[in-house]
């Protein structure tokens, strides 16, 4: 009964390219006209095809996470392209467009995120293993996009790279008083201290990001300018000339944005700037991945820009300047995809095969809703008032990085 089920939905699915398909009797099927993107996958017994049938992208994820869909004869990499292609341009059953709204009319629910809820949701992904970190960012342990000013420039200057942008953004000044919101390992915070004067205080909510970013401001002889703590942005109640915050807004839930911004607002002083870096949708709201929010961020939720802007004006603050970043997020992915799969003989003696084929499925998974789907990274400019920030974008270009500057001398 589920092979023909799922027979006949892949039948409607692939509509470009070419999926091979082995089922469990192996008896092999082709699908789609042909052509590039080809792939081809095994499936080893009828409870997947089953799940693939009744919940396809969480089916499909923790088939290959247990070994029970295999993709010899192609990559792991070919099959997501092949899938989030045709998810596009081909035919989905109509019950996955029923639970689709059935999910996105529940999300003020799913994505409630208490302060208790919040630190649960962020231990569940950073508080693994810096070890296993630091095997695939880079030096700084930059966890989020990086800024590749050319497709050759390493991972480490890019991430550089990035930083820089965004002081340059912030229009940092020496003394001023900066609050990182969701300040991971503290590369950051320790960036705008050290390379730009500042006193910065990071906030996170993560045990692991606070012990290290603590140790490397000690290490560094930064700890009088910058100070870490474990604590909700929520909870904050003093008043900042500079607001940062990266990689963070994604963890927040849709329910929460206008608090978000409100928070934002309050905290930033009258003549005040801030900058949100933040993935993006470059489409209208949806709903975020189950197998994602499942197995990788609970509670979190990729944003479209209307979800944003529509804040912001609320909180009565001004989009200063919108940016996209476009490719930029995938380039990044593919390098540290490429530094996990050489660490993979390290790996192996932190962690089973299973979380191994999770890990790289969330990778393979992002590169490809960034290189065939609707993700970008979005950087927003706020302020209170509209002229906070220079009229024109041409402040960010005129003056050389800081780490060229320092190279030089």
């Amino acid at each position: 009964m589920w092979a023909t089920v799922l027979d006949s939905i892949l039948s409607k699915l692939i509509v470009e390219g070419e999926l091979d398909v082995t089922y469990p009797d192996g008896r092999t099927r082709r699908y789609g006209p042909g052509g590039d993107p080809f792939a081809a996958v095994q499936i080893h017994d009828t409870a997947t095809m089953q799940a693939l049938c009744r919940y396809p992208e969480i089916g499909f994820g923790e088939a290959y996470m247990d070994g029970m869909l295999t993709t010899d004869g192609s990559s792991l990499m070919d099959v997501m392209k092949l899938a989030v292609r045709n998810s596009y341009t081909g035919k989905m059953p109509g019950w996955t467009r029923v639970l689709e709204r059935l999910r996105y009319g529940f999300r003020k629910i799913v994505m409630r995120n208490t302060a208790r809820q919040s630190r649960a949701n962020v231990a569940h992904h950073y508080d693994i293993s810096d070890a296993l970190y630091r095997l695939f960012l880079d030096e700084d342990m930059q966890y989020s996009c990086a800024y590749f000013t050319h497709p050759d420039v390493s991972l480490e200057d890019a991430q550089i790279a990035k930083k820089n942008h965004i002081a340059r953004k912030l229009c940092i000044e020496p003394g001023m008083r900066v609050l990182d919101i969701g300040c991971g390992w503290g590369g950051m915070a320790l960036t705008l201290s050290r390379d730009y004067g500042a006193h910065v205080t990071g906030v996170t909510l993560s045990q692991n990001q606070l012990a290290t970013a603590q140790c490397r401001a000690a290490k560094a002889g930064l700890s009088a300018q910058t100070e870490f703590r474990l604590q909700d942005y929520r909870a904050l109640d003093q008043k900042f000339d500079r607001i940062v915050s990266v990689g963070m807004l994604e963890h927040v839930g849709a329910p929460h944005f206008q608090e978000y911004f409100d928070k934002v607002g309050d905290l930033l002083a009258p003549d005040g700037i801030s900058l949100i870096h933040t993935i993006g949708r470059n489409g209208p709201p949806t709903t975020q991945s189950p197998w994602l929010n499942k197995y990788i961020f609970p509670g979190g939720y990729v944003p479209s820009l209307e979800e944003l802007v529509i804040p912001v004006g609320k909180a009565g603050l001004w989009n200063l300047d919108i940016e996209s970043w476009r490719l930029h997020y995938a380039m990044t992915l593919r390098h540290w995809l490429q530094r996990f799969d050489r660490q993979l003989p390290r790996v192996r003696e932190m962690y089973d095969e299973r979380f191994i084929r999770m890990w790289r499925f969330y990778l393979i998974a992002c590169i490809m809703v960034f290189e065939e789907a609707d993700q970008c990274v979005f950087q927003l400019q706020l302020g209170h008032k509209r002229d906070a920030a220079p009229l024109t974008r041409d402040y960010l270009y005129d003056q050389p990085d800081v780490f060229q500057q320092k190279a030089a001398e």
